[in-house]
């Protein structure tokens, strides 16, 4: 049997289901939010975990020119290292069947007759390559995807200097390769980039490095000090051309996972609270009201002997139970949600399987903050009704003491209405209600700008890469450095109107105790296809002496312009120089900096030397150079500015697409929530007075009006401050996304308030609209019987 109390709390449900299943909505897009951003992160971490634990991901890498392989007992016998795999790693141009334009590759070599020790591959289909066939190789499983290859199919590759037909016998995927990003790319292209495994002895006898390795991958014992392993490393590689090794945070493809780790854990830190804000706001409102109502009922409780805690835990348990219906709701979303972007993760980053954890103290920690918040919220209704006596409850409350507020002050205004009177008197009476009303319907506002304003910055974004910075039709990268006098032989190739020689080398910079890695690109004077911008986005010219820094390398090294910084050239034996900061640049992808080409010759002390060209191309003549490209052995990869842009435009849109659809929902769900429960609890409370309007005379219309503008006015009291608030979300956002890899520029334009106001407007018109029919159906006896 229920207790009675019980009872009477089913009822109660039962007769607000409508305004408690719009709290517990509200409720359940926090949990949600929880559970998908945690539980995708922790589904993706322990999915990244488990393939780099059991196929052995490196620790420590380093490539070199050409080193021998006797250093490998060397290595193996640095003090932490658990193994070490020495490899050849050439960067390669595809000639494609029915592709016209070049694509890249990186062969990779596999040891003959033995597992590798480190970042070994997992075989999706077929084998790997055998030592007994020269022509036999593993392609990784995004490019065979993208272009349809099985086991047995077979592509061209030009081979140092040499067109060689290579056959698939297996696809793999790779630790190591997680996300494949191809040169001078943004994002991957699968289609234009693959990695490629052939055996080592195969691989060594067509790049002329028997007996040699040019790239180095270690494991380390659990706890060991990979920075001292590194300066070993270092050391013994130092006279091989070795461009510094570095540890696997410092690792392309797991940078990238870091990064996509750290925005889900930025998304889990901002979204939530504003749901459960909202909702502990809603379950005040309610819960409120549902007391005064029922004070008379209270009293007669605790005259038949119910204690103030009995009363106090029944309501709890209204507060609780909405609570769990949107826990319940939530979790369920949040579990099919999460599991869905884990999945899109798996594919999107090459995980060969995939570990979606159900951690039941994500969802004991999302339950609990939604019934603490949920309390939180009712806890002064609660508190209030539990301790008022008996005797006073059972009699009405106190008529409210009101003063002229707009007599006097209105005289000026007769054109204003005695019912809009009657709706500005309202707000005034209440603030405290009022002005949560107004926040809550805010964050709404608030949500859809932080959702938007990715469309402007990526806009801005792109514009700045690929217009005003690197405005080249396509970059060519040599096989390693060469003589600048080939920038001649470029711009004979077929369709080339314009070339412009860089170079490019890996260094350390370093000011006291600060220390960056990065790359230092050197530019021809006078450069207009890729160009420096200064932070005003501004040409600058490459210094004939000293450096130009992108602004986030000065803020981690706290360099200013006229300070001198230490060069640690890692290609030249870990040389030391020194040059004067001349400039700070605007960039928002990786860390770099900027040097004249004879500036950077200076220091590499090795002759005038190039390490690509940008070029401009006559779009009429791009298939002859592409045909060119792909029989130049010199040339080992091209990165295509079109074709990237396009890429990286697609793949971002992709993204914020899905991104801006779910807080769309989540917006719209919001404003629902806080527009209905409002517009109901004024229905309840002013009920008496709008039956009375109807008996007077006035239409459903002018009685409805009574509503209508006291909300409208919450509404758009509500846009000035949620654009406020969703600059301040969004200006978090871009803060919590930024990394070494990329940063997002803080842009919202105008349209971007607008739209987002327009949806919530539309929002709050449905939910007002449909409390108005309510209005339209109001029983007038009923409703005129009733006590004040």
């Amino acid at each position: 049997m229920l207790h009675v109390l019980d009872k009477k709390l089913l009822r109660d449900l039962l007769r607000i289901w409508a305004q408690s299943l719009a709290v517990a909505m509200v409720m359940a897009c926090g949990v949600a939010t929880i559970i998908l951003a945690v539980g995708a992160s922790r589904s993706l971490e322990e999915t990244r975990s488990a393939f780099y634990d059991r196929y052995r991901f490196g620790s420590v890498f380093a490539s070199v020119v050409r080193a021998p392989d006797h250093l490998e007992s060397r290595i193996k016998a640095i003090p932490g290292v658990s193994a070490a795999e020495l490899r050849v790693v050439e960067p390669v141009i595809l000639d494609i069947t029915g592709m016209a334009e070049p694509a890249s590759g990186l062969l990779v070599s596999v040891p003959d007759n033995r597992q590798a020790e480190v970042n070994r591959l997992y075989i999706r289909t077929g084998r790997l390559p055998s030592a007994n066939q020269g022509n036999e190789v593993a392609v990784i499983e995004t490019f065979a995807n993208a272009h349809g290859f099985r086991p047995g199919d077979r592509f061209n590759v030009i081979m140092n200097g040499r067109k060689r037909a290579l056959t698939i016998v297996g696809i793999v995927l790779s630790p190591e390769f997680i996300y494949a990003i191809g040169p001078g790319d943004m994002v991957p292209d699968p289609k234009r980039f693959g990695v490629f495994y052939m055996s080592e002895s195969v691989l060594s006898s067509v790049f002329d490095m028997e007996n040699s390795f040019n790239d180095l991958s270690l494991s380390t014992l659990r706890g060991s000090d990979t920075r001292a392993i590194m300066e070993s490393v270092d050391a013994l590689l130092d006279n091989y051309g070795a461009a510094g090794a570095y540890d696997r945070p410092d690792q392309i493809s797991n940078a990238f996972l870091d990064s996509e780790l750290n925005q889900l854990a930025a998304m889990a830190k901002i979204i939530p609270p504003i749901f459960l804000l909202v909702s502990a706001f809603l379950v005040n409102m309610i819960l409120s009201r549902l007391v005064a109502l029922e004070r008379e009922h209270v009293g007669l409780f605790k005259a038949l002997g119910y204690s103030n805690f009995a009363i106090g835990a029944h309501y709890a348990k209204l507060v609780i139970l909405i609570a769990l219906v949107g826990l319940v709701i939530g979790s369920g979303a949040g579990w099919w949600l999460g599991r869905g972007l884990t999945r899109l993760y798996a594919n999107f980053f090459s995980f060969p399987f995939l570990i979606f954890t159900k951690s039941l103290d994500l969802y004991a920690i999302a339950g609990s903050v939604a019934v603490v918040s949920s309390l939180a919220g009712a806890a002064k209704s609660i508190w209030s009704i539990s301790n008022l006596p008996p005797a006073i409850a059972m009699r009405p409350p106190a008529p409210e003491i009101y003063r002229s507020f707009f007599g006097r002050r209105l005289r000026w205004a007769s054109w204003v209405s005695q019912l809009t009177i009657m709706s500005l008197r309202q707000l005034i009476r209440r603030p405290v209600r009022s002005g949560l009303t107004t926040l809550g319907t805010s964050m709404s506002v608030a949500l859809l700008v932080t959702a938007l304003f990715s469309f402007d910055s990526i806009d801005y974004m792109i514009d700045v890469i690929f217009f005003q910075s690197d405005r080249q039709d396509a970059s060519l990268t040599f096989a390693s450095d060469t003589s600048s006098s080939a920038i001649f032989d470029v711009a004979a190739l077929p369709g080339v109107i314009r070339t412009e020689p860089f170079r490019a080398t890996q260094v350390k910079l370093r000011n006291e105790h600060r220390e960056v890695k990065m790359s230092l690109l050197a530019l021809s004077a006078g450069s207009q296809l890729s160009r420096i911008l200064d932070e005003d986005l501004k040409p600058m010219e490459p210094p004939p002496n000293g450096l130009v820094i992108s602004e986030l390398v000065a803020a981690k090294l706290k360099l200013r312009p006229g300070d001198m910084v230490e060069i640690e050239l890692t290609s030249k034996g870990r040389r030391i120089d020194y040059a004067p900061v001349v400039g700070i640049a605007q960039s928002y992808v990786g860390l770099t900096a900027y040097a004249s080409l004879p500036f950077l010759n200076s220091l590499m002390r090795d002759g005038s030397k190039i390490s690509g060209a940008r070029i401009a191309i006559d779009q009429n003549a791009l298939g002859d150079l592409y045909a060119n490209v792909k029989n130049t052995p010199a040339i080992a990869g091209i990165a295509l500015q079109d074709i990237s842009r396009q890429k990286f435009r697609d793949t971002i849109e992709e993204n914020i697409i899905t991104m801006t659809t779910v807080y769309v929902s989540l917006a719209v769900i919001i404003t629902f929530g806080v527009i209905y429960n409002s517009a109901r609890i004024q229905l309840s409370e002013r009920a008496r007075e709008l039956a009375s309007l109807r008996v007077f005379g006035f239409t459903t219309a002018e009685v409805s009006k009574v509503l209508l503008i006291e909300l409208s006015v919450i509404v758009l009291a509500a846009q000035p401050l949620g654009w406020l608030l969703g600059y301040l979300f969004s200006l978090s956002v871009v803060k919590g996304f930024s990394s070494d890899l990329f940063r997002i520029p803080f842009v919202i334009n105008a349209p971007t308030f607008a739209w987002a106001s327009l949806v919530v407007l539309s929002s709050a018109l449905a939910s007002a609209l449909i409390v108005r029919r309510r209005v339209d159906r109001l029983n007038l006896i009923r409703v005129l019987k009733t006590r004040e």
